[in-house]
């Protein structure tokens, strides 16, 4: 599907869409909990009911009401192949937990998930007792387990989400466990992950994030929880209000894990006006300064900051860049080639982006089956010299299915 943005002006109150990084761990710690978990504001992006959809194969009951999510937990083997669809994070979390079984099973996806990198969970596992088998280091995977637990080295150089779903799954092993992590980048969602954890009463202690240990024989328990918003998504519409607009966004928690929390550091670095208070975030259109911000723990943070640096008249420059390379596209190329096209220059060299910012033309963007690209373009198009074309705007259901809907209500100048 394709959607031409106008220049707009947003105006409004609108809430945040639900956290798909918690959801998705909230689901693991569902199935593996006993009693019933209910889930409230759940998340229902692409990436989440895919999860969902993981969980009903590996034995849990999922039913649906308004606003709720209702889980009946206990891990057992109903199908032995696991479609994480094109998830990053659910095909790292739930393939040691696939492990946990002593039955062989099937990791597999779909889409631009089948060219990410999986070759950092091979050699752990088999530290901990479980058969792996990869194409080449990437999907399918197939395990075969029990997860014994014991003492094992993990590279967090590329990802957190291996290591989250190490954490999640070893309180169900034999053995204690003892995690040594190398080069840990995105703490805050491993952060994210203990809280889960902590809600469904697993116990895990950790120095420095480099050394983690996890006491074994440990059982879930079942929870309450609301689902809070998602701050990847939200830095979107805030970037869009610091360039046109005047915005309300609620549902976020000022205290939240998530790493994109840091969205607010880099608005203030910016110039822009912005606020907090228990119940919203508020932005105004403001006179947006060229700026630096070091995205190595909120990769995620990089379309939208971008945004802000491509209204700013002079050269803005973000570090951490090196953590675009393997998302849905190679996000730094892909950012660089897009901006081009709407008249922005990028310059990229090794991990240090620099975006020379003042003037965005307009014209037509391709989303790469990227959601973020597509929210990218836009954002970008709200104050663009002509409109933007964005091609392949449905990848936004991945994480933000409402995102056009919501720019639309708030006054957005857009059409298919």
């Amino acid at each position: 599907m394709n959607i031409t943005v106008e220049p707009s002006f947003l105006k409004g109150t609108v809430r945040a869409p639900a956290s798909k990084s918690v959801m998705i761990r909230v689901l693991a710690a569902g199935l593996l909990s006993r009693g019933e978990t209910r889930i409230r504001y759940p998340s229902t992006c692409d990436d989440a009911l895919t999860a969902r959809q993981v969980i009903r194969s590996l034995g849990a009951e999922v039913s649906e009401e308004t606003d709720e999510w209702l889980i009946k937990g206990g891990i057992s083997l109903l199908e032995d192949v696991l479609d994480v669809g094109e998830s990053g994070l659910t095909a790292r979390l739930f393939t040691p937990l696939a492990a946990v079984l002593s039955q062989p099973m099937t990791i597999t996806g779909r889409g631009s998930l089948m060219k990410r990198s999986m070759d950092m969970m091979t050699e752990p596992l088999q530290q901990l007792g479980v058969t792996v088998e990869t194409n080449k280091g990437y999907l399918p995977v197939k395990v075969h387990g029990p997860l014994q637990g014991g003492r094992v080295r993990v590279d967090g150089s590329k990802s957190s989400q291996f290591l989250t779903g190490l954490l999640m799954s070893l309180p169900l092993a034999e053995k204690d466990s003892t995690i040594l992590v190398d080069n840990l980048r995105s703490l805050p969602y491993i952060d994210l992950t203990l809280r889960v954890m902590e809600q469904f009463g697993v116990k895990c202690e950790h120095t420095g994030y480099e050394h983690f240990f996890v006491p074994s024989n440990q059982e879930y328990q079942a929870a309450e929880t609301d689902i809070e918003g998602d701050w990847s998504g939200a830095a979107f519409l805030l970037a869009a209000a610091a360039i046109a607009g005047d915005l309300k966004v609620t549902g976020l928690d000022p205290e939240s894990r998530q790493a994109d929390r840091k969205i607010m550091e880099a608005l203030g670095a910016a110039g822009v006006e912005a606020g907090m208070t228990q119940e919203y975030v508020y932005i105004k259109k403001s006179d947006i300064h060229p700026f630096s911000f070091d995205i190595t723990h909120c990769p995620d943070l990089a379309p939208p900051l971008v945004c802000l640096a491509a209204y700013a008249q002079g050269e803005t420059v973000i570090r951490g860049a090196g953590r675009l390379y393997e998302k849905e596209s190679n996000r730094a190329l892909t950012l660089r080639e897009e901006a081009g096209n709407l008249g922005v220059r990028i310059d990229l060299d090794g991990d240090t982006m620099v975006i020379h910012g003042g003037r965005v033309a307009g014209g037509g963007s391709h989303a790469h089956q990227d959601h973020r690209i597509a929210m990218f373009a836009a954002t970008m198009a709200l104050r663009a010299e002509n409109p933007v074309t964005i091609h392949g705007t449905e990848c936004v259901s991945k994480s933000y299915p409402n995102f056009f809907n919501d720019l639309k209500k708030l006054g957005g100048k857009l059409y298919e």
